[in-house]
């Protein structure tokens, strides 16, 4: 039996303003765990998916800790944070529409959230079949700054913490 399908091209979105290009849609109880997308490794075991319980959609990614070594609580995340440069911009393809992010290339403090290289570019064959010249852009795992962020959190909590003790006895004095 079908447990779900998948549409290609087939417009109507949610409402008048979207159209969808694809759809996967689950034809199954909508309360269960359905993956929607899995991806797997060359021994077939799941690295991460895309998954529905009809509500929500979870984008996940392996983080079972028998799948890890050499793990080590990260030290110095507000250093690191400070390095981030949070940046407000558009695209050139939406000009009306700004956004808050980043730039690739400037994210030095986790290195595995980019893909890509910094003004790389590619060849490929176009429609007429010349030979053109087009940019491979650099990609950015937001996701994965979030370890990171928290960390530095913590940190700055832990130092509020200690300062607010500090006025605490001073005040009592």
């Amino acid at each position: 039996s079908s447990v779900g399908t998948m549409d290609i091209n087939v417009g109507g979105g949610t409402n008048s303003l979207s159209q969808w290009v694809s759809k996967i849609r689950c034809n199954t109880d909508n309360s269960a765990a359905n993956y929607m997308m899995a991806f797997a490794n060359a021994s077939d075991s799941t690295m991460g998916s895309i998954q529905t319980d009809g509500s929500n959609a979870s984008y996940n990614t392996s983080s079972d800790y028998r799948l890890k070594e050499n793990v080590v609580d990260l030290t110095d995340a507000i250093d690191r944070v400070k390095t981030l440069k949070p940046k407000r911009f558009n695209f050139k393809a939406n000009p009306s529409k700004t956004q808050d992010g980043f730039l690739a290339h400037e994210i030095t403090a986790v290195p595995e959230a980019v893909n890509g290289t910094k003004d790389a570019t590619e060849t490929y064959t176009d429609d007429k079949g010349d030979e053109q010249t087009r940019i491979s852009p650099q990609q950015l795992d937001q996701s994965k700054l979030v370890p990171l962020l928290t960390k530095a959190l913590q940190e700055a909590i832990t130092k509020i913490e200690t300062l607010e003790a500090k006025v605490k006895t001073l005040e009592d004095a």
